[in-house]
């Protein structure tokens, strides 16, 4: 018999995939892992017992309602906002000493900087598509749990899970406004980039819809 994939760090992998994949039934879960949906239903109830995470019972056509699972706030809080508290501080200590131009210069240093980074990974790439996934890949190393999904001859989306400076983006959304600028200088002239879905307007994560001709 196979390694049970539970056995190794099994709220780790749970919580991963609640977090990668948004809300899912112990059914789903269970395929994702190829293990019973029993076992699954055990760790999901030590979860929840811990806090973790949560669940709505919905009715998803004919038959029983089937039970969705989601990560609570304490469960996405287990994937950390890179030193949060002390970036808050920073903020509120720039904006008290030089005032909103100061903040602004700061949004636009750290853009460029980070464009000059994400430039120099993409340097090489033929299309867009390839340009876009390594993008995906530098922001993953960065914490975003970034991926490109969604692939057509003309777009694609770049979904990102994480968001580790939401904190700093809820006090001062022009980090946001940045990052969609700089998504759009470093893909190239021929790319559209749209942000179709906002982990600060309530969505579960961050997406970009990437079209080219």
């Amino acid at each position: 018999m196979g390694a049970n994939p539970l056995q190794d760090r099994p709220q780790t992998r749970l919580l991963f995939a609640l977090k990668s994949t948004g809300p899912q039934t112990a059914a789903a879960l269970a395929r994702k892992f190829a293990i019973s949906a029993v076992a699954v239903r055990q760790q999901l109830d030590r979860l929840l017992d811990d806090g973790l995470v949560e669940y709505r019972d919905a009715r998803l056509g004919v038959g029983r309602p089937k039970r969705i699972w989601a990560l609570s706030p304490t469960g996405h809080d287990r994937f950390p906002d890179n030193h949060s508290g002390l970036m808050l501080q920073m903020l509120d200590s720039i904006g008290a000493v030089f005032g909103t131009d100061g903040l602004e210069k700061l949004i636009a240093h750290r853009e460029g900087r980070a464009a000059a980074d994400y430039a120099a990974r993409l340097n090489g790439t033929d299309t867009p598509l390839d340009r876009l996934r390594r993008l995906a890949a530098a922001r993953s190393e960065e914490g975003y749990m970034a991926e490109v999904t969604d692939v057509t001859a003309t777009s694609a989306l770049m979904v990102e899970n994480h968001c580790p400076i939401c904190a700093a983006a809820r006090a001062c959304q022009g980090f946001c406004r940045s990052e969609l600028a700089m998504f759009q200088s470093v893909l190239g002239p021929e790319v559209r980039v749209e942000r179709v879905e906002h982990l600060l307007a309530g969505a579960r994560r961050c997406a970009y819809r990437v079209d080219w001709d």
